[in-house]
């Protein structure tokens, strides 16, 4: 929606993560948890808040130029980077279905990046789609691999406070790189707008990741996780009217099937 109507991506990030910031902050104090080791706590929000912002800016920014059904399925496959950092690390062990779901993911990559070409045309507009879906998947990836080590060693409510006030006075400076912006005349009110409800869908969300993460296996949940984007794509339909290509369609079925076998 925020792409869609041409919405500032700084207002839109800025009051996104100060809607977390705040309830996280309340909910931390008003419940008087236990100080969290400071150190690991800064150390962590900072390396998951610089992925997290950079992923989320580069996400919305990807959508001016990407068709959503493209974008969200080539994002959503930042699951194999977790996938792999969680077998390497975490030595999570590998089923052969989840060996033919990384294939499958690999295989659904190459059509759709091919398809992301074609719909984002020549020129600057390709190179800059291009770009930020890159950045919005590896962004990604780090934030997920970040938050699972966040959920396992600190408190839940403390890192998301500190990492999206991190996030939130990192976007300030979002205006200054992104031009783009300030094409579309002012949107600030509707960014607003937009950022506090995707914060407290996010708070309520990142929430219970987190708490998952704490007691599961990384690959497992950051693949269950990434199913969301079947949803993102259905309702890009219904409420955009875009129009899935025979390639697209067949790269979006060849990532679901392969996120399902990885959950195996």
């Amino acid at each position: 929606m925020a792409a869609e109507k041409h919405c500032p991506t700084a207002w839109v990030t800025f009051s996104f993560m100060a809607t977390v910031t705040l309830l996280s902050a309340g909910l931390f104090f008003l419940q008087h948890r236990q100080e969290p080791h400071l150190s690991y706590l800064v150390t962590i929000s900072f390396l998951n808040s610089a992925a997290f912002l950079i992923a989320t800016v580069a996400h919305m920014e990807a959508l001016k130029y990407i068709a959503a059904n493209i974008a969200y399925t080539i994002i959503r496959l930042n699951v194999i980077v977790v996938v792999m950092f969680s077998i390497l690390y975490f030595k999570d062990p590998i089923t052969r279905a989840q060996s033919m779901g990384l294939v499958l993911a690999v295989i659904a990559m190459m059509i759709l990046a091919k398809q992301m070409q074609q719909d984002a045309g020549p020129g600057e507009r390709r190179r800059r789609g291009i770009l930020f879906v890159g950045l919005a998947l590896f962004g990604g990836a780090a934030a997920s691999v970040s938050s699972k080590f966040a959920a396992m060693h600190t408190d839940k409510l403390a890192f998301m406070a500190l990492s999206y006030l991190m996030g939130m006075a990192g976007s300030l400076w979002i205006n200054k790189t992104l031009p783009s912006d300030r094409a579309h005349g002012d949107h600030r009110k509707e960014a607003i707008i937009i950022g506090i409800l995707m914060g407290l869908l996010n708070f309520a969300g990142f929430f219970a990741f987190l708490a998952a993460l704490e007691n599961g296996p990384l690959s497992l949940i950051a693949t269950i996780v990434g199913m969301h984007f079947v949803i993102s794509i259905v309702l890009s339909i219904i409420i955009y009217r875009e129009k899935i290509t025979p390639a697209g369609g067949m790269g979006i079925f060849l990532a679901i099937i392969s996120l399902i076998l990885l959950r195996l």
